[in-house]
């Protein structure tokens, strides 16, 4: 597992359009990695960036902490929040400082 400090914007820039899973589900669920964003400066080395993934319709994630697994990262709990409805489904984003 990654240590989750230690990541930076360039590391999710690297995964953009990869999918990571949802394991904190008795569904599986498959989250792509469609924009990553700058936000100026923070605690990390770096500075503070957000991220967004893309995810089906149904079903709809609550506001809340999941576990998402990508190949490169491993596991990693994530503080997601729904942000919008798309056409192509609801999309989360994700705020590291």
């Amino acid at each position: 597992m990654t240590d989750m400090q230690a990541l930076t914007i360039r590391d999710f820039e690297m995964l953009k359009d990869t999918a990571f899973e949802v394991r904190s589900l008795d569904a599986d669920l498959q989250l792509s990695l469609v924009e990553v964003k700058p936000l100026g400066s923070g605690e990390r080395g770096g500075g503070a960036f957000s991220v967004l993934w893309l995810g089906p319709h149904e079903p709809q994630l609550e506001q809340s902490t999941y576990k998402l697994y990508q190949q490169d990262l491993g596991e990693q709990e994530i503080f997601l929040v729904p942000v919008a409805e798309k056409d192509a489904g609801i999309q989360y984003e994700a705020v590291f400082t």
